[in-house]
């Protein structure tokens, strides 16, 4: 079963895709409302799901007219989209950043889920056995040098 925090982030990408836009703007409390939850589960969703690492750009706006926009990020090219990736998480990228990417990848199509789960062996905190924040910049140069290889077999 399918906690509150997926079934919001599926409304979210529906509202999304069904408006045929790339920006959608809600009002947290009327969404909690809706979904009978506290407004703070609807910040949670959205700081954890609505990532700049998944492809997203969050802004808000306080008061009695405030909403919240989310905005997907489009890119004219899968380079232009590798390369922002690998600024976004260069020096230091925690785990759970770079597997957010590399769902970003999946999504875009750009790998295929097996060459993700290999990506994902290579960078996890089991595989790089240093201390922080060794291990975030190692991380982060691994896949980085992934990425960098993908950018040029895509060209």
């Amino acid at each position: 079963m399918r906690n509150i925090s997926d079934i919001i982030e599926q409304h979210l990408k529906q509202i999304l895709e069904t408006a045929g836009k790339d920006v959608v703007d809600i009002k947290r409390s009327e969404l909690a409302e809706e979904f009978q939850c506290v407004p703070s589960q609807i910040n949670y969703v959205i700081k954890t799901r609505f990532t700049m690492e998944k492809g997203y750009s969050v802004e808000s706006k306080r008061g009695g007219g405030g909403y919240i926009r989310i905005k997907r990020v489009k890119h004219q090219d899968k380079a232009e989209l590798i390369d922002d990736i690998i600024g976004m998480i260069n020096p230091t990228v925690s785990q759970q950043a770079a597997v957010d990417v590399l769902e970003r990848l999946l999504e875009e199509e750009l790998v295929t889920q097996r060459e993700a789960n290999i990506m994902l062996s290579a960078i996890k905190r089991e595989t790089i056995a240093f201390q922080l924040p060794v291990r975030d910049e190692v991380r982060a140069r691994l896949l980085s040098s992934m990425l960098a290889t993908l950018k040029y077999l895509n060209k």
